[in-house]
């Protein structure tokens, strides 16, 4: 035998091997195969193979095929025992054997079929011409505006998601009211996605800070006024009102007319005039023309009126933390309001920052020398002390000025176990509402296998079952690490999806991985035929400013090999 057929011979040998050990994983994992949803049992087993395919080194193999000129096997996930079949059955042919085809149970078409089948079921008919779908997060505008919702449809949208962080029941029927009513229309049909908001991890409350407004006139380069601030007298403000408006007695300020003078002291003691320039039947708009710090009971006076009166209850300016690399926040359990530092005059620390975490669970967890990110990964740091009512960590990535820290920012705890539940009070008493008028539950912080039996347990409870869609949102560490147990279980019900919540999995695996752990989410789900959503941040720059940016085109064309886009 000449060097070149004994090679092919080793070649079919390696390959052998491959295809025994991966039929003698599906053999092991009988009861979990079985156990599945009849609709995914070739999925499940399909599954196992891939998995225990991606245990081999494969290098070597896959440079002997690509010098002959085959497949390397890199896209075969979907259908691994099938790929490894047909590329043994060319080798042999090559040897100039004829061997009969033998099957694979499921055929490299029919891989294909059942994700295209699966796609369907979950997330509803693609457009012409396109072959991911696109789900659009709704806005708290979509209940009161048919119309955008209407513009959603007709330029595209597949999916319409709603997400239960935000609003409440009564919004949510609007918005799917308007929804079902734009699909009428254009006699398409819009499936209806939910998200449970899941046990988010974020910063407490920050002692507020001064009851103040700032307006501050816009000046040249040489200091002269060339467009004065502008202050709009109203009867009330509050966090959500206009940052130019004023809260003032409406008796007082309807005596006002045009051009006349409100004379004021700010809070630096310095005095200001305001001159009037134009009047509504509830608002008054006033210029000023030098810089003025404006707080609750400021008082106002005119000449032309005999009494005076004062600024009314303005709410407090939202405070930060202020951090740097090397310095220490305590997070705690109590909740009281946090602080930033308080230092002497020499420098000299005579408090340290301190902030309160809304999940009191990770206090016993934590340990020290693990990293505790805030704010979507902005600012890193590693815990130097742990208790059961609180930790301290060193701050070890900050901007160089340094990096506000707000209340109800999010922390993530990537090396850290935290036993918590992926369903929580909120969303137990959302899911009656989720079943009667959703098509999809979207899964949030789904970790383990053990958070998707308790999802089940509920949809059986609620007889939803099988009328329920779920699309489980991967978004921590965790949930990658145990993603094939996790898809297994789910699979004892139909159908189902996963979703890429790349934001928290980029803070939770790091900038540097996410890469990979997306792609690997992308072969894992394609070799179980399951759909899968590509999520966060696609075509942010574009929805804010325009105009995408070059990474975000990029982005968007990588979104392509999932079944599904997720904008918001």
């Amino acid at each position: 035998m000449d060097i070149k057929k004994a090679k092919i011979e080793h070649l079919i040998e390696e390959i052998d091997e491959i295809i025994n050990s991966i039929k003698n994983s599906a053999q092991k994992h009988t009861d979990i195969i079985t156990s599945v949803s009849s609709t995914y049992q070739k999925s499940a087993r399909n599954l196992i193979h891939y998995k225990e395919f991606r245990n081999h080194d494969l290098r070597k193999i896959q440079k002997k095929l690509k010098n002959l000129g085959l497949s390397r096997l890199a896209n075969s996930g979907g259908h691994q025992l099938a790929s490894l079949l047909k590329t043994k059955l060319i080798l042999e042919k090559l040897l100039g054997k004829e061997t009969p085809n033998t099957k694979s149970g499921l055929s490299i078409k029919n891989g294909k079929k059942l994700l295209t089948n699966h796609t369907k079921e979950l997330l509803g008919y693609r457009s012409k011409n396109r072959r991911v779908r696109i789900m659009v997060t709704q806005p708290t505008d979509a209940a009161n505006n048919p119309q955008m919702v209407h513009e959603m449809v007709k330029s595209g949208m597949n999916c319409a998601r709603i997400n239960c962080a935000h609003d409440d029941p009564e919004t949510w029927k609007k918005i799917i009211n308007n929804v079902k009513a734009a699909s009428r229309s254009q006699g398409r049909k819009i499936k209806i996605s939910m998200d449970l908001a899941g046990p988010k991890i974020r910063t407490g409350a920050i002692t507020p800070g001064p009851k103040v407004r700032k307006f501050r006139p816009e000046r040249d380069d040489i200091g002269n006024v060339v467009n004065p601030a502008l202050i709009v007298f109203t009867s009330k403000v509050d966090e959500e009102s206009d940052p130019h408006e004023l809260p003032v007695n409406p008796e007082w300020f309807e005596k006002l007319e045009v051009d006349d003078k409100i004379t004021l002291t700010d809070t630096r003691e310095k005095k200001r005039i305001l001159k009037v320039i134009h009047k509504t039947e509830d608002k008054v708009f006033v210029n000023c023309y030098e810089t003025s710090y404006i707080g609750t009971g400021t008082k106002l006076t005119c000449d032309k009126i005999p009494s005076l009166t004062n600024v009314g209850e303005l709410p407090p300016i939202e405070q930060s933390i202020l951090l740097r690399t090397n310095d220490f926040l305590t997070i705690h359990k109590d909740q009281s309001p946090g602080q930033p530092a308080i230092f002497d005059e020499d420098g000299n620390i005579l408090r340290q920052a301190h902030i309160s975490c809304q999940l009191p669970e990770v206090f016993a967890s934590v340990k020290v020398g693990e990293a505790v990110l805030f704010d979507d990964g902005k600012i890193e740091s590693v815990i130097t002390e742990a208790s059961s009512e609180f930790f301290t960590v060193k701050i070890t990535r900050a901007k160089e000025a340094g990096s506000k820290l707000k209340a109800e920012k999010g922390i993530n705890f990537p090396t850290t176990d935290i036993p918590i539940s992926g369903l929580t009070d909120k969303d137990k008493n959302d899911m009656p509402f989720i079943v009667e008028h959703a098509d999809i539950v979207n899964f949030s912080f789904v970790n383990s296998k053990e958070d998707v039996q308790e999802l089940i347990h509920l949809l059986t409870e609620l007889n939803a079952i099988d009328k329920l869609s779920i699309i489980l949102k991967i978004e921590t560490q965790r949930a990658f690490d145990n993603l094939t147990e996790i898809l297994l279980t789910a699979m004892k019900t139909k159908y189902i999806g996963v979703m890429i919540a790349r934001g928290d999995l980029a803070v939770e695996t790091g900038w540097d991985n996410i890469g990979r752990v997306q792609k690997e989410i992308l072969s894992l789900c394609n070799a179980a035929h399951i759909p899968v959503v590509w999520a966060t941040q696609v075509l942010e720059n574009l929805a804010k400013k325009g105009l995408p940016s070059r990474s975000e085109i990029t982005d968007a064309t990588s979104s392509l090999k999932a079944e599904c886009v997720m904008l918001n």
